[in-house]
């Protein structure tokens, strides 16, 4: 019998080649095997010799078993993620499908950190996750909208920083919606939110505003989304776009 090979889940972080760390450029270069999204390969630099597996977005699991039986040929196969590969990424299927797997389990596996979305867009805008904060994909396709609702509910009302990945696509039009229409009946009007498209990429672009007035029909699927706190502030900049920061002392604990 061969010998298990090497599975290695990295991220591509979230735009220019500058944000992808070294650790994962020298992954990418060893591999024998690619496995991921085609839009993720397209971004990987080429290798004579290795072999690339493309798959739709949306087929996690079955990128992982792929992944898997490779290894379990001796081969070394990164699985490819754009961003954090532990931030609703691949990592989660990775070990999902090893979950379901026992025999697999000799294979050697290796996570790699990417630069995230939500750290990119927050870098660009200044410091809105400077203090608490949390992540909710409104993708419902892997969970009940019901549930993203609580979810929504309970980080307002512990007036955290939100992050909102995967706001909407062509078939999840409204949830960006009905999640606004939530938020605004438990935070402040005045709350300052960002639009963050395309950090890093071609077609950057980077809208400020409030929950009070934001139009979340602006968002889509390269959008991650920003609400702040109840002490978030706006910081102005002649010329340009205000800075974002959430402050990391709250009037209750500064001393």
């Amino acid at each position: 019998m061969s010998q298990p090979g090497e599975l290695l889940v990295v991220g591509l972080g979230p735009g220019p080649d500058q944000w992808r760390t070294p650790e994962v450029t020298e992954a990418l270069s060893r591999s024998t095997d690619l496995v991921g999204y085609q839009t993720y390969l397209d971004r990987c630099p080429p290798r004579d010799g290795q072999c690339r597996h493309a798959s739709d977005n949306r087929v996690e699991l079955d990128r992982a078993r792929l992944a898997l039986a490779l290894a379990r040929e001796g081969r070394t196969v990164a699985v490819v993620s754009g961003g954090d590969p532990g931030v609703f990424a691949m990592a989660a299927a990775v070990f999902e499908a090893l979950d379901a797997d026992p025999a697999a389990r000799d294979i050697l596996v290796t996570v790699m950190p990417g630069v995230s979305a939500m750290q990119a867009a927050s870098a660009r805008l200044g410091a809105p996750l400077g203090h608490d904060f949390c992540v909710i994909s409104l993708s419902d396709n892997l969970k009940p909208w019901s549930l993203i609702e609580r979810r929504l509910k309970a980080a307002a009302d512990g007036d955290f920083v939100i992050a909102l990945y995967n706001p909407a696509s062509k078939a999840r039009p409204a949830q960006i919606i009905q999640a606004f229409d939530l938020l605004r009946t438990h935070k402040s009007g005045e709350t300052p939110v960002a639009f963050a498209r395309a950090i890093g990429r071609p077609g950057e672009n980077m809208l400020i505003t409030t929950l009070a007035e934001a139009d979340p029909r602006v968002a889509d699927m390269a959008t991650l989304v920003i609400v702040g706190s109840s002490q978030t502030r706006l910081v102005p900049r002649p010329g340009a776009a205000p800075w974002i920061y959430t402050p990391r002392s709250t009037p209750d604990l500064a001393g």
